[in-house]
């Protein structure tokens, strides 16, 4: 069979997907007839999605739950799934209502309900877990429910409203089976999604099959697909040269995709620009050497990313200098404007502002895995080359280092980010709002402000100056640090079809689009 290899060039603003090809490949009838096996070293930290906000969690929850709302591939405006229709109320961007579809059923068979919606909002606020979804929904106030329509009651002005209700945060949970203040525990799934869950082990497998009950946005449901988690990449890596695993996504080592044979007859790689973006994050709390902005600048003034591209991730990422990425609205470079080089004699200046005795002591944590101790190491190299700063580390398993880094136990780490809608409000409230997702303890009157002033237009291109405005706000206090911008790569052996469709560079999983040849 010819060798094929996709490129897909994304740039998310516009979204629109180039270089598919000709060929579009369909199942044959014949061939295999078990499952496919996809592999990833991603992690899941919880089957229920009141208790999880990572792109391991979502990447299954897209297949195994319903939203009101969901995005098809390159889209930027969101379409009714489990909804038959949405829309605001009015002018005001305050109220928005779905009316439920008629012929839903949850895959035990129960009949799914406007109620069922307003109690799986509900319950996100009620448990409000550290590692879950609520800091996504700053905005609702109250869900009401009056027939099959669910009306979502706003506490100010937010067009990306609908966009939030496409995600996982918005998973639509059977109450008799998910307790309304508490994590389900156990590996059972109750959702309506295209996918059905047939057995789950932690760490380790998830097989799926489809959900012949399934009705929504989808056409099809896919074929059956075992999904196989590794702890390191370099576990994925010997699991594909073995034959174990068909697909691999999320990741092979940086060498690996960097040495890619396109000429290789039985690979198909798929490369997507993404908008996966990762950040040093620091702890605004008591007793932090971090607390003082002048000590964050330093760092900013020592960073150089190019030895994290070059070295760490061999070309696969590309550095980044702001807080929103390449390819959204209001995107700039900040951080290379106001540090465009490594200078250590500026840093030294600035943490002699703060009053700082050098070297500062850091307590650096991260989490467990080869590519992320490699990234790790080399900043600990550049913050303490020239004496400024003394660096512990420390390598945390993913679910603990979540509720760590959430207690404020560590004066740095690193988290990685995927969007979750096509919008870069999704980098700037989740992120440096108030009581953002990574509990930083950073609060900012002005930030709040400007994030309110970008959610108050339907038309997203006068964001723009904004976000600009915003992002040198982020300069200025230094919240986090960007690092990097990713790229996605799928890479697929030749007998499975639709793998170009199984990721667009977002952090959504399309299993349903997997079949064999």
């Amino acid at each position: 069979m010819r060798s094929v290899r996709v490129r897909i060039l994304a740039i998310l603003a516009v979204l629109v997907i180039a270089g598919v090809g000709a060929w579009q490949l369909l199942p044959s009838g014949e061939g295999k007839s078990d499952a496919i096996t996809v592999g990833t070293s991603d992690v899941v930290t919880s089957l229920d999605p009141a208790g999880a906000y990572d792109a391991g969690s979502w990447a299954i929850y897209s297949n195994l739950y319903q939203s009101l709302m969901t995005f098809k591939p390159g889209a930027v405006t969101p379409e009714p799934d489990a909804a038959e229709s949405c829309g605001f109320v009015g002018q005001k961007l305050q109220t928005y209502q779905c009316k439920l579809r008629d012929d839903l059923v949850f895959s035990n068979g129960r009949k799914i309900t406007a109620e069922d919606v307003k109690y799986s909002f509900d319950r996100i606020f009620t448990i409000k877990s550290d590692v879950g979804p609520a800091g996504l929904f700053p905005t609702l106030d109250t869900v009401t429910t009056e027939g099959r329509t669910i009306t979502f009651n706003l506490s100010a002005r937010d067009a990306t409203f609908p966009q939030k209700i496409a995600t996982g945060a918005a998973a639509i949970v059977d109450p008799t089976k998910y307790p309304k203040d508490k994590i389900r525990k156990g590996d059972q799934v109750d959702g309506s999604g295209p996918y059905v869950l047939k057995s789950y082990e932690t760490n380790k497998s998830a097989e799926l099959v489809p959900n012949l009950k399934y009705k929504g946005a989808l056409k099809k449901t896919g074929e059956a697909v075992d999904i196989r988690y590794f702890k390191t990449s370099e576990e994925l890596q010997r699991s594909w040269d073995t034959g174990e695993v068909e697909i691999a996504h999320r990741q092979l080592p940086s060498e690996t995709l960097a040495e890619l044979d396109q000429n290789d007859p039985e690979v198909r790689v798929t490369e997507a620009a993404s908008a996966e973006i990762r950040n040093v994050v620091f702890n605004f709390r008591e007793g932090s050497p971090f607390r003082d902005k002048k000590v964050r600048q330093a760092v900013a003034a020592l960073l150089d990313r190019g030895p994290l591209v070059r070295n760490v991730y061999q070309g696969t990422v590309d550095p980044l200098y702001s807080l929103i990425p390449t390819g959204y609205i209001g995107h700039s470079t900040p951080f290379f404007d106001t540090y465009p080089t490594s200078d250590p004699k500026r840093a030294a200046q600035l943490l002699e502002q703060a009053g700082a005795k050098t070297p500062v002591p850091v307590f650096f944590a991260y989490r467990e895995g080869d590519m992320y101790t490699k990234e790790t190491a080399e900043l600990r190299r550049q913050m303490e080359k020239d004496g400024l700063f003394k660096v512990t580390l420390k390598a945390v398993e993913w679910t603990k280092y979540q509720k760590e880094y959430a207690a404020g136990k560590y004066d740095m780490y690193t988290v990685g980010w995927f969007p979750d809608f096509p919008d870069p409000d999704t980098f700037s409230q989740p992120l440096v709002g108030t009581g953002n997702v990574l509990h930083s303890g950073y609060s900012s009157k002005k930030m709040d402000q400007l994030i309110a002033a970008t959610q108050q237009y339907s038309d997203r291109s006068r964001t723009s100056a904004d976000f600009k405005e915003l992002q040198s706000l982020v300069v200025e206090d230094v919240p986090l640090l960007p690092l990097w911008q990713k790229k996605d790569y799928v890479v697929a052996k030749s007998d499975v079809a639709g793998s170009q469709y199984l990721s667009d560079g977002t952090g959504t999983w399309r299993l349903w689009e997997l079949s064999r040849i």
